[in-house]
């Protein structure tokens, strides 16, 4: 069994750690407020963004699940850039077998629903996604194999910003616009799943995995399905215009590779996700 750092150790990183933990790997919990960790999580008290206290001299991999508190640049470039600087050089000299980065599927600046997977070109065109890249850059340039998995929208327990507008009637969805999302639980199986592949085949894993589930939807048919599932009036639609379009992502993303591994998505589809969710609200 492996010794886990999990720096950033929030919603999904503690998932994750209590998962690893049931495997019987040995998880520390790096994030400045400890209270919220569990118990079967070893804490490090700490700031990503401050130089990091000395970390367990034994660790054997590395999960960075870093998030912005803020939509400015100084939280992004704190989150995805010092972090990862000062997280890098608490390592140095330890033997990491690899280092998986967490980062988002907005890196793919493409907006005319193209067909989008690892290979596809990324943009810097805002500060959000130049951060997100310039920490991908670190990690996979460091001197420790790394992995990095793109994420797409991210929904699930604790997770219902969709839910909560279809259900206040301020929701409404653009036509034609493509949309890729994620269930948390297949957030943390996934990343679960490619630890345990390369334990069992050291370097074998690609160094860029996108995380969505299988089924790229239109943003329409999803509020729709939504508002059927609860009851609620039609959500309204709105026509896009050229600058409305360039400003929100619209692709579909292939988790082929990811597939090609041998994971299977826990909920494949949107409609797998939110029933379950809808069946626990209150």
């Amino acid at each position: 069994m492996a010794n886990i750092l999990i720096a950033g150790c929030g919603d999904i990183g503690c998932r994750l750690g209590s998962l690893l933990s049931k495997q019987k790997h040995t998880v520390y919990g790096l994030r400045r407020t400890i209270s919220a960790i569990p118990d079967c999580i070893t804490p490090i008290q700490a700031d990503l963004a401050e130089t990091l206290p000395e970390l367990p001299q034994d660790i054997d991999y590395v999960f960075y699940i870093a998030s912005a508190g803020k939509y400015k640049d100084p939280a992004y470039y704190q989150a995805y850039v010092l972090g990862v600087k000062h997280t890098l050089q608490a390592l140095k000299g330890q033997n990491i077998k690899r280092i998986f980065f967490i980062s988002s599927s907005s890196v793919f600046g493409q907006s005319d629903g193209e067909k989008v997977d690892e290979t596809s070109p990324t943009t810097d065109s805002n500060f959000s996604t130049k951060r997100l890249l310039e920490g991908e850059e670190l990690i996979l340039n460091s001197d420790f194999n790394a992995t990095v998995v793109r994420f797409g929208g991210i929904y699930g327990p604790g997770r219902t910003h969709l839910i909560d507008l279809v259900m206040a009637g301020k929701a409404h969805c653009m036509e034609d616009v493509w949309s890729n999302r994620i269930h948390s639980e297949d957030c943390v199986g996934l990343l679960a799943h490619l630890l345990n592949q390369d334990m069992a085949k050291p370097n074998s894993l690609e160094n860029l995995y996108i995380g969505v589930d299988n089924q790229p939807t239109p943003s329409c048919e999803v509020y729709d399905w939504l508002a059927e599932q609860l009851c609620v009036p039609d959500v309204e639609h709105i026509e896009p215009k050229e600058s409305s379009r360039q400003m929100r992502s619209n692709k579909r993303l292939s988790n082929a590779r990811i597939r090609e591994t041998g994971y299977e998505f826990i909920y494949p589809t949107y409609q797998d996700g939110y029933i379950t969710i809808l069946n626990n609200l209150d």
